[in-house]
């Protein structure tokens, strides 16, 4: 596709369960790509190819196609909508143009829905929406656009209508054209009529059309001209209109249908196309000079400026190998070149460039700006990474991963199973930048962390099924950290002699609490006689103790240490000395302000019958939690609460016995909290640590 105007790489995202990977089926089938519909319940969806995505009916990780509409490039990443993979969601919308919000007509929006929307807005990145499910009882389209603009805090207005809803659903009502579409039952709704509007169908579209037209006035003077002095807006205008307002992710124009009963997925394609913007539209892409990260300089979307692009996903494909997921933003990339990674400071050489197609590829010699391709034969690249021209390079903003807050010990189940392990976790952690493991130096054990019981159940399933390694698994554990009481301070003097030549260094530091989730460094002490590289020496002494703890081993969190004073020696001071030093004191200063130990508190949002709701609630109180708002949802109450992490393994099936399975609910890490006392108490006495 040389014309950057007629490519759009958009995502499709929302709540588990809305139907974005249905969504993206009919647009394969109707695109060409497919020659039958996939089905997410019979396990045999294009994109959800991974055995355990067709086991569970749920998308686990983004998967990548591309498809031809109206003589436009799209390029589709369909998205997870479990909380526990919302990583996955975040990469993908870093490097896309534009979204597709999908909304269950009879859930609106949902919990899940606002985080990726928070998502979206973080990236800027504009999108429509698609109120999908129309056929199901209890489908309130209105209601939806409702929820859009007060849920999400959204300017929205419908761009459709439903003709009929639930199991008289038959077609839409187009306030741009002013036709209505009724699609045909055979051919799997391949074939529609587009029909003029008469009667009370047509005063219904006028005075939404209205409302359309007055929710964007304010994007086009001519428009807004034209409307305030009575005239009649053009389909033209109004598309050129609402298209500048998407682009400016200003506006969310709505549409509807029902991809299951394929109704409604040609129209939304065609907005796709019409709305969502091309690399043109998004304009330059900011970045850092390598040199100079405080400079900020850009690429141009065009294939004759200097090749740039991110890294935005590591996959492991069983025939090429390690696959690295890839948006060109600017210049042109040949099969077999040369690249520069400027955060490693490493040149990469390209094996194949592929066109991804879910797990099926397609090779191609060439590609350009705009462009999203999968790279084989890099070997230094990770996820969020620049890759550049060595002779211009640009680095772009790093991407942000959340805090894991549970884990679970593994080992294998033989030697030969030893040896691989360690290599395949590796593996996993390149591709999945939220999961994380290491060995617990005080049990020995090794630890693998996730961001939830089934982010974890889906690694060791992977390991044993995919990667043939054997494991034994422990209980899910709780990722406790550890803090201060208040503040403390500590004097550390490192004297040792080593292969005959004396190492010194003494260093005083001061630690105090804070309310920011992190450990802040800074230096009080100046002194122009001691070196600077021992200065940073005793701040590696800090950062080095942070994983480690003082008291369980778990990493300490919410602490300012201040550096107040250093002693020198000419002949003896060094680094290493230093580092030590500076780790004793940090330790020792932390002990003296009394440690205490903090836990994960999750955020909860559960939807239940009202009549369960006092059982619901009752059981959040056993499990120390608190509710925090109650709120009615037609014959169902939207519980929101927080608590405890150690509380709530194995929420699932008891909420579904308590409500006849009727209930859901999601979950996802709030913050950390003090643990009280005789609940630490038992905490580390399980870890055999007795106070």
């Amino acid at each position: 596709m040389k014309d950057l105007t007629k490519i759009r790489n958009i995502g499709i995202m929302a709540h588990i369960d809305a139907g974005k990977t249905t969504t993206t089926e009919r647009i394969l089938y109707y695109t060409g790509k497919n020659y039958k519909i996939g089905e997410v319940h019979e396990g045999t969806a294009t994109m959800d190819w991974m055995v355990q995505e067709q086991e569970r009916g749920i998308t686990i990780t983004s998967a990548a196609t591309t498809c031809l509409w109206n003589n436009h490039k799209v390029n589709i990443i369909d998205t997870p909508g479990h909380v526990d993979f919302t990583i996955e969601v975040e990469r993908s919308l870093r490097v896309l143009d534009g979204a597709v919000g999908v909304f269950c007509a009879v859930s609106g929006v949902e919990p899940q829905s606002e985080t990726v929307w928070n998502q979206a807005d973080k990236y800027k990145v504009p999108r429509i929406a698609f109120v999908n499910k129309m056929d199901r009882i209890g489908a309130d389209f209105h209601s939806v656009v409702g929820e859009i603009k007060e849920k999400l805090g959204k300017s929205a207005s419908p761009a459709q209508l439903p003709i009929g809803s639930e199991d008289e659903f038959e077609g839409v009502i187009d306030l741009v054209a002013m036709k209505k579409i009724i699609w045909l039952d055979e051919d799997l709704g391949a074939k529609f009529e587009a029909k003029e509007l008469e009667g009370d169908e047509l005063d219904e579209a006028k005075l939404y059309r209205e409302e359309l037209i007055s929710s964007i006035a304010d994007y086009d003077d001519e428009l807004a001209e034209a409307y305030l002095s009575g005239e009649t807006i053009s389909e033209e205008q109004l598309k050129k209109t609402l298209r500048k307002a998407v682009v400016e992710h200003e506006f969310i124009p709505v549409f509807c249908g029902t991809a299951f009963k394929n109704k409604g997925v040609q129209p939304l394609l065609d907005a796709i196309v019409d709305y969502l913007p091309s690399p043109i539209d998004v304009g330059e892409v900011k970045g850092h000079d390598a040199k100079n990260l405080d400079k900020e300089i850009s690429r141009e979307p065009s294939p004759s400026d200097d090749f740039s692009g991110l890294a935005f996903k590591i996959a492991t494909d069983p025939f090429v190998g390690q696959l690295t997921y890839f948006r060109i933003y600017s210049g042109e990339l040949k099969a077999g070149s040369q690249i520069f990674n400027p955060l490693e400071n490493k040149k990469e050489r390209v094996g194949k460039i592929l066109q991804m197609h879910a797990n099926k590829r397609e090779e191609l010699q060439v590609a350009k700006a705009g462009d999203i391709v999968a790279l084989t034969g890099l070997k230094f690249t990770t996820t969020g990474q620049t890759l550049c021209a060595s002779n211009k390079p640009i680095i772009f903003d790093l991407m942000e991963f959340p805090e894991t807050v549970i884990s679970i010990a593994i080992e294998p189940k033989t030697s030969a199973d030893e040896d691989k392990l360690y290599k395949v976790l590796e593996q996993l952690k390149m591709e999945d930048p939220s999961f994380k493991y290491l060995t617990n130096k005080e049990t020995g054990q090794l630890l693998i962390y996730g961001m939830g019981e089934l982010h974890l159940e889906i690694i060791v399933d992977r390991l044993e099924r995919e990667f043939k390694v054997g494991v034994n698994v422990g209980s899910p554990q709780v990722s406790y950290r550890e803090s201060i009481a208040s503040t403390g301070k500590a004097t550390k003097e490192y004297r040792k002699e080593i292969n005959g030549k004396m190492q010194y260094g003494e260093v005083t530091l001061e630690v105090e609490p804070q309310e920011e989730e992190s450990v802040n460094y800074e230096t009080e002490f100046k002194s122009r006689e001691i070196p600077k590289e021992f200065f940073t020496a005793a701040e590696k002494g800090v950062s080095d103790s942070v994983l480690g703890g003082a008291m369980a081993g778990y990493p300490f969190i919410s602490i300012k240490a201040k550096l107040v004073d250093m002693k020198f020696n000419e002949l003896d001071s060094n680094e290493l000395a230093y580092t030590i030093a500076s780790s004793m004191a940090f330790k020792e200063a932390c002990q003296n302000a009394g440690l205490i130990l903090m836990e994960p508190i999750m955020e909860l949002e559960i939807v239940t019958p009202t009549e369960s709701a006092g059982d619901v609630i009752s059981d959040l109180n056993s499990r120390r939690g608190r509710v925090l708002s109650m709120n009615p949802k037609a014959d169902k109450e939207v519980i929101k609460a927080e608590a405890p992490l150690a509380e709530m393994f194995g929420y699932s099936t008891d909420l579904r016995s308590k409500t006849q399975g009727r209930a859901n609910f999601t979950m996802s890490f709030k913050k950390y909290e003090k643990l009280e006392h005789n609940l630490s108490k038992q905490v580390l006495e399980k870890r055999g640590i007795f106070i």
